[in-house]
C-alpha cells in the first residue's frame, strides 16, 4: 500500500507558491499556533524563521517544507492537511499578504488504515 502524505496542495496554492518563488526564491512554511492570524500556515523565505527542536518537519509542498510546533502537532497528527488559497489580506507576516490573498489549510481526519501508513515526518536539519 502506498504511503498516506500528512499534506496535500491545491493547484491554486501551488500556483501561489510558484509566483512566490520566482518572486523570494525557496521558500518554507510555518504552521502558525495561534498569533496574527489565528491558526494560519505562514510562508517564509526559506531560512527566514529559525525552526528548532520544537518544531516538526512534517513534509514538503512543491519543495518547501512544512512545520509546526510540537505542541500543536498533538491536535493535528490525525488530520490530513491540504493547503489552499482564499482572497482576503490576513494580518501576519507571510509573504503572500501583499497580493490580496492568504493561505488557508483544510484538514480532514485520517481513516484508522491511513494512520499506520503514513509518511514519515521529516528530520529538521541541525540549526
Amino acid at each position: 500500500m502506498k504511503k498516506v502524505p500528512r499534506l496535500l496542495a491545491k493547484q491554486s496554492a501551488i500556483d501561489l507558491i510558484d509566483w512566490l518563488k520566482k518572486l523570494h526564491g525557496p521558500l518554507m512554511f510555518h504552521q502558525s499556533g495561534g498569533c496574527c492570524d489565528g491558526s494560519a500556515p505562514m510562508c517564509y523565505t526559506a531560512g527566514e524563521l529559525r525552526v528548532g527542536s520544537n518544531d516538526i518537519c512534517l513534509g514538503e509542498i512543491e519543495g518547501c517544507r512544512f512545520y509546526m510546533s510540537a505542541d500543536q502537532f498533538e491536535y493535528w497528527k490525525h488530520t490530513q492537511l491540504t493547503l489552499d488559497v482564499t482572497p482576503g489580506r490576513g494580518s501576519s507576516f507571510s509573504l503572500e499578504i501583499p497580493l490580496g490573498v492568504r493561505f488557508c489549510i483544510q484538514s480532514r481526519l485520517f481513516t484508522e488504515e491511513e494512520l499506520e501508513n503514513l509518511e514519515p515526518l521529516l528530520d529538521i536539519p541541525d540549526a
